[in-house]
């Protein structure tokens, strides 16, 4: 039976800079990268590939060899100009200078009607070399699924509450049949339901609105919505021993595209978006895409900070970087390199703050658009208990405690708090009202790792 949540805790941070419904085709990037560390749970990744050979999109680039039949494939074909290692040898990316026409592996191609007949070992003999399955994410944890495990239930959010973030409905738009076909398939790989989960403060587009085989659920209230982890807790929350799949509707439409059409399609459609940016709009791409010629004379000013993912979770990428894996929004803010006499203090109008006391004039308008820096006005001290982070978490656990569980490695006082039900995005929002300037999101992943290591 769907179900309907309205949650009341959290905050929306309200960017300016807002991407335009208008997409942009003509730009050709010079190069494009796989990178491994848009992935979690890869512990051992092994090259299928060498500088100067030639691939088709859709060809295997690395593997992990913990799991190697997981394939993680090229985006574009193309010739590998470039294996870039860090410290200690660590594989940082695979660069391919892209064919002028994109050549494509072959996959086996299915009519809809026998799509209802595949078996679960059909679909993972057809998913796990194509490039495909990486977007498919256990919880909990946040890694990468392994297609042994038969999850309880899998779980997919339409809509990023995330600043700035693009709508799945736009970027997708035209999609319906592919996005079908994938949520037919997904149903085949697990024994319980499949969630779409939509956001019912918005116009419910044709792309949602006319599936069928899963259950339907409705979502409202501030960021963070619709975090699929928050909509896991209050639908079938995570508890010790289970395991929950999740995807994002793009991942859902390539599966639909691979057995519909028998290719690995990486094509993409991405928001630059942000104060500085002079022209916030969409641009079709592909995956791993160098942003480079995106931003080339497109900034207001130099002195920017850009990332690839949104304000709260992105990585901070150079000029030159590359589009994350799943990543559908760039993001430019000016950067915080300047100090104010005390500006942490002063009233303004100018500045977006969850405290009262910091931001009294943004309570007074919550539909400004504000454009933001990255300065954090301080730097890390003690933590300050302040009850701020329950009331940005609106899920049933004590941000707080589970945290400090975290730093002191107490391993059954993390279990006991949650850290089965969290991962990085879901404690965003404490970091950003953190008056204490604590990187809350590398303590949660810390924590992550010392569970899958214990």
């Amino acid at each position: 039976m769907s179900k309907f949540v309205k949650l009341k805790k959290g905050f929306n941070i309200n960017l300016a800079g807002v991407a335009k419904k208008r997409i942009v085709d003509s730009i050709t990037p010079n190069v494009f990268a796989l990178k491994p560390t848009d992935f979690n749970g890869i512990e051992r990744p092994k090259l299928s590939v060498a500088e100067g050979d030639t691939v088709k999109a859709g060809s295997p680039l690395m593997f992990d060899k913990i799991r190697p039949e997981v394939k993680f494939t090229a985006p574009v074909s193309g010739e590998v100009v470039e294996i870039r290692r860090g410290d200690r040898r660590k594989l940082l990316e695979i660069k391919i200078l892209p064919d002028q026409r994109i050549e494509y592996e072959n996959f086996h191609k299915y009519t809809i009607s026998a799509i209802s007949t595949l078996s679960r070992e059909d679909i993972l003999k057809q998913l796990l070399p194509s490039g495909i399955w990486p977007r498919i994410i256990q919880r909990p944890y946040g890694v990468i699924a392994n297609p042994a495990d038969k999850p309880k239930a899998i779980f997919i959010s339409t809509f990023d509450s995330h600043p700035l973030a693009p709508g799945f409905d736009f970027i997708l738009k035209g999609e319906e049949q592919h996005f079908q076909t994938g949520l037919d398939i997904l149903r085949r790989l697990t024994p319980g339901k499949v969630h779409l989960n939509i956001d019912s403060d918005a116009e419910v587009s044709p792309l949602f609105g006319s599936v069928t085989g899963v259950q339907v659920n409705k979502f409202s209230g501030p960021h963070p919505a619709g975090n699929v982890g928050v909509q896991i807790h209050h639908l079938d929350p995570i508890n010790k021993g289970d395991i929950a799949w999740t995807i994002s509707p793009y991942g859902v439409t390539q599966i639909g595209k691979l057995f519909l059409e028998g290719i690995y399609d990486a094509s993409k459609i991405f928001a630059l978006a942000g104060p500085p940016v002079k022209e916030p709009q969409y641009y079709k791409t592909f995956d791993g895409a160098c942003i480079d010629q995106f931003i080339n004379n497109g900034l207001s000013n130099d002195n920017v900070r850009i990332i690839s993912g949104n304000a709260l979770t992105g990585e901070r990428i150079s000029a030159d970087g590359y589009l994350g894996y799943h990543d559908h929004l760039v993001t430019v803010l000016t950067e915080g390199n300047h100090s104010e006499f005390i500006g942490w203090i002063l009233p303004t109008s100018k500045k977006l703050s969850f405290h009262r006391a910091f931001g009294l004039f943004s309570f007074m308008n919550r539909d400004e658009r504000y454009d933001l820096d990255t300065n954090t006005y301080g730097e890390e001290r003690a933590f300050v208990q302040t009850g701020v982070f329950e009331r940005v978490t609106p899920m049933d656990i004590l941000p707080t405690h589970l945290l400090k569980a975290i730093m002191a490695e107490d391993y059954d006082d993390m279990e006991a708090l949650g850290i089965y039900e969290v991962i990085e995005e879901d404690l965003a929002l404490c970091e950003f009202v953190d008056v204490s300037k604590h990187p809350i999101q590398s303590i949660v992943r810390d924590g992550i790792d010392l569970m899958l290591e214990g």
